[in-house]
């Protein structure tokens, strides 16, 4: 067949799945054909934060040109052509603190690091100094550590002068052939550390590093971008991108008015920047990350120096308090997405991360193994590391790439508008642009558009209450969980238990069959356990039987569930003799309006859908309920 014939033969094919769209689309719509749009599978397109517009098919219509080879600029397809294809990224492994815990001393800090290392650990990530190992310890906490096998990423805040120094003093002591295949991570984070609420050192003392760092023989990286403050704070993937691009352009301006040359320069720099459970955005993240890099460093005339690394490090935001299992999941999503979108090496964080002290019953060496598991599982079972980006050629993923990279410059041009980074931070302009952001994921969380698993979706209200202590705020001014507002809630209803050994209470009234309600019976109680509000539901109920239910439920708040046909016959008569039994608050599972035209005491107070501000009503239910 020509490939005229192909051409057309795929024109034909997308053709009739138009017209299939258009035909499920006018059906559940409940109109004609004619009356869609000619393009109506753009229907069901949806938009990003980023404002990235996605559609529900991807076709050789949108394919883009091969790119060049791994290694090759602008590095599309990953920094590194000779990556170990048996090993895959590096498996990076946090040690020195735990939040609640304090550090460990030095022996025991050693002993986790080699047996870290023995268990598949590839690349270390140490706290030194506030809140972790003191650096006069890191001789020994290294001890029996080979460097030129392990990269080593440093996170010493406002210590990492001595960090370094006592780093490069154990380097100097040690018999190492081959110098330059040791490397280092200072981790220096001037620009964006105030931030993420932590300390690190000023610009002079991070050039001073800078040299320290291009005078040493091994390969030694004195500055960290990280972008995962951005993400933090509530940022999308473009403009973590995009800010993290304008800091890194900050500091190569200050290196090279420093008289650093732009090449040296370049490679002072690796990028740090969070995954997430929305897998291909993360793929498609990573991959455009550096290629927006490899521009700044062809614009500034050594584009062979564009390809600092990436480490990627699950995001903190996304982790819940309730239910923390699920963030197993969650982790492996966006470790596969890291992976597979080129990060040089990914950090799994525990699963109870988010809980201070961690989950109860939960041993630290516990969630640490299967932090570290869940990425060996996807290196040596899945073998996802066999491949060099596995995602080249998908139509959805070169597209999503092209996209997310075009908004991610619009937002670093923005930040340069404003005078560049420091300037952008000062006058408030990119911090205002994030909490729009923000209050965007903020509102589709609270509106259960974008669902939470065990948080304001499937929420298990009989999960052990936490203790004030597990759930205090941590680092909350730069780190917004997107579960904070329904744990609020839950928190709530955890003191209530503690007071009163029950949960705050409300009834259901379901009308008719089971088959009829348990629809609506479902919803209202999934939609009341998210707040943590314990839903009775006594089975099925005529209205002569209400008053008893009442007595029995001891609440005086009630939900109406069945379907709209039984509450045309039903409903009002049984809002009626609920108030009579006593409720004091009547809702109903379902629109407003089944009861146009009704009013006084036959109409109830408020209407559960799934376009309520479920934050907003469970707020209020608790607050009439007292907890």
């Amino acid at each position: 067949m020509s490939i005229a014939s192909h051409e057309d033969a795929a024109r034909s094919a997308h053709a009739a799945w138009q017209k299939a769209v258009a035909g499920v689309l006018a059906k559940s719509r409940r109109v004609e054909v004619a009356d869609l749009p000619a393009d109506a599978e753009h229907l069901l397109d949806s938009t990003t934060y980023d404002g990235v517009t996605v559609s529900p098919l991807y076709t050789a219509f949108d394919e883009r040109p091969e790119g060049p080879l791994p290694g090759q600029f602008p590095y599309l397809r990953g920094r590194d052509p000779h990556r170990d294809v048996n090993a895959g990224w590096k498996v990076c492994t946090r040690h020195g603190s735990v939040r609640g815990d304090g550090a460990d001393d030095a022996s025991t800090l050693n002993t986790q690091i080699l047996d870290s290392l023995s268990n598949g650990t590839s690349a270390l990530w140490l706290t030194v100094g506030t809140g972790g190992v003191d650096p006069t310890a890191l001789p020994e906490v290294l001890g029996g550590v080979f460097l030129e096998l392990a990269p080593l990423t440093l996170d010493a805040r406002g210590d990492v002068r001595a960090a370094a120094a006592a780093v490069f003093g154990v380097l100097d002591s040690a018999d190492i052939d081959d110098r330059a295949a040791v490397d280092i991570r200072l981790g220096a984070a001037t620009l964006t550390a105030p931030l993420g609420g932590t300390e690190s050192i000023e610009m002079d003392e991070a050039l001073e590093l800078v040299r320290e760092s291009i005078g040493r023989t091994e390969t030694v990286r004195a500055i960290t971008v990280d972008g995962t403050v951005f993400h933090n704070l509530g940022g999308g993937d473009a403009q973590e991108l995009g800010a993290a691009i304008a800091a890194a352009l900050e500091y190569l301006r200050s290196m090279t008015d420093a008289g650093i040359g732009i090449s040296d320069a370049l490679r002072q720099i690796e990028f740090r920047f969070s995954a997430t459970d929305d897998q291909f955005q993360t793929i498609a993240k990573f991959r455009a990350a550096r290629t927006l890099w490899a521009r700044i460093a062809q614009v500034c005339g050594a584009p062979d120096a564009g390809d600092a690394p990436q480490h990627a490090v699950t995001s903190e935001a996304m982790m819940s308090q309730r239910d923390p299992w699920v963030n197993m999941l969650r982790t492996t999503l966006a470790s596969f997405g890291a992976g597979v979108g080129g990060a040089d090496a990914v950090t799994v964080l525990p699963f109870d991360a988010a809980l201070d002290g961690g989950a109860a019953g939960v041993s630290k060496t516990f969630a640490a193994r299967i932090a570290r598991n869940t990425q060996l599982l996807l290196l040596e079972e899945a073998h996802l590391g066999r491949v060099l980006d596995p995602g080249a050629g998908s139509w959805y993923i070169e597209e999503l790439t092209a996209a997310v990279a075009a908004k991610a410059w619009e937002f670093f041009q923005t930040v340069e508008a404003s005078g560049g980074f420091r300037a952008a931070v000062v006058d408030g302009s990119l911090v205002a642009a994030i909490e729009k952001t923000r209050a965007e994921r903020d509102s589709d969380i609270a509106h259960r558009v974008t669902p939470l698993t065990g948080v304001n979706e499937f929420p298990n209200l009989a999960e052990a209450p936490l203790t004030p202590e597990q759930t205090e705020p941590q680092d909350s001014a730069t780190v917004y969980r997107y579960a904070r507002a329904f744990e609020a809630l839950r928190d709530r209803s955890d003191a209530h238990l503690a007071r009163h050994d029950s949960r705050p209470t409300v009834l259901l009234v379901p009308l008719g069959s089971v088959a009829e309600h348990n629809v609506r019976t479902t919803f209202a109680s999934n939609l009341l356990a998210s707040g943590g509000i314990e839903a009775v539901n006594p089975g099925p109920l005529t209205v002569e039987a209400v008053a008893g239910a009442v007595e029995a439920s001891g609440t005086r708040i009630a939900v109406v569930c069945g379907t709209d046909k039984r509450y045309a016959d039903e409903a009002a008569t049984a809002v009626e003799a609920l108030r009579a039994a006593g409720v004091t608050q009547v809702l109903l599972a379902g629109p407003e309006k089944i009861f146009t035209g009704i009013e006084g005491d036959s109409r109830p107070d408020g209407f559960l859908t799934a376009k309520v501000d479920a934050v907003a009503v469970l707020t209020e239910l608790l607050d009439t309920l007292g907890a």
